[in-house]
């Protein structure tokens, strides 16, 4: 794929973003035989238009961190994309339904990364032990396709989905936990929507962050010291509407909350 292949689909992404539309899936129009590779590229180019504006890289996020949703799309590895600084909000905050196309939340654990995690071969207590704290988060997915209708390489090139993130105000240590029986409720409007526990994501959240480093090792990039990491959903993704109250309640952790308004 040429450089002007892959600027014209990053555009085609971002303006979906900007202009809250949902567009046709990049494989059924612009690019049929996009592969993962390319998907990347494209997700490359989309954040460098970002940064070019003046946005600021959060931290990555990992995606399809379940073993159904790698069954699901036949893949034997999570994806990642990157958060940035726009979609941050806080910790009992309101949601703008208006900047956003059909968004979903479900609930994650971040990780705040202490030393640079560099791969191949990482594992997960390397990356516990390279952790400064970890906090309790919920993710908004917001996918620029009509219908969340995508295949693996759609996604990866939309940024994974990534569009608002809250994270919690209750840093803790990961030494104070079994991160993987860490259990999660998830609920909108008082009334409990999903549950789920820490071995949702790879057998332990920390799986997934340590293959995220072993994939940007690929790319000769590595996790850096201050990154802000979500590890994957330990819950389904739920289908927000206007009015709801979305709250996600962590073993030892704490709670996140935010309402989504007009």
């Amino acid at each position: 794929m040429n450089d002007l292949t892959i600027k014209k689909i990053a555009d085609y992404l971002v303006a979906a973003e900007v202009e809250k539309r949902e567009v046709v899936k990049v494989t059924a129009q612009l690019h049929p035989d996009l592969s993962v590779e390319e998907a990347y590229l494209v997700q490359q180019e989309l954040v460098k238009m970002k940064l070019e504006e003046g946005r600021k890289i959060v931290g990555p996020k990992m995606g399809l961190t379940s073993k159904a949703k790698m069954t699901q799309m036949g893949v034997e590895e999570p994806i990642y994309g990157y958060v940035f600084d726009y979609m941050l909000i806080n910790n009992g905050g309101k949601v703008p339904f208006s900047e956003l196309i059909h968004p979903k939340v479900e609930a994650e654990i971040a990780f705040l990364i202490g030393e640079d995690i560099e791969g191949p071969g990482i594992t997960g207590a390397q990356v516990l032990a390279k952790t400064q704290y970890v906090l309790p988060a919920l993710e908004i997915i917001d996918s620029r396709y009509e219908n969340f209708n995508f295949t693996l390489p759609d996604v990866v090139a939309d940024n994974a989905s990534t569009s608002r993130v809250v994270f919690g105000t209750t840093p803790k240590t990961p030494d104070q936990f079994e991160l993987d029986l860490v259990g999660a409720t998830l609920s909108i409007n008082g009334e409990i929507k999903d549950l789920g526990a820490g071995a949702a994501v790879l057998g332990h959240p920390a799986n997934a962050i340590a293959m995220l480093a072993n994939m940007l090792a690929r790319k000769g990039e590595k996790i850096r010291k201050g990154d802000l990491i979500l590890s994957g959903a330990l819950t389904g993704a739920v289908m927000l509407k206007i009015g709801d109250y979305v709250s996600g309640k962590f073993d030892g952790l704490g709670e996140v909350t935010f309402t989504v308004v007009e």
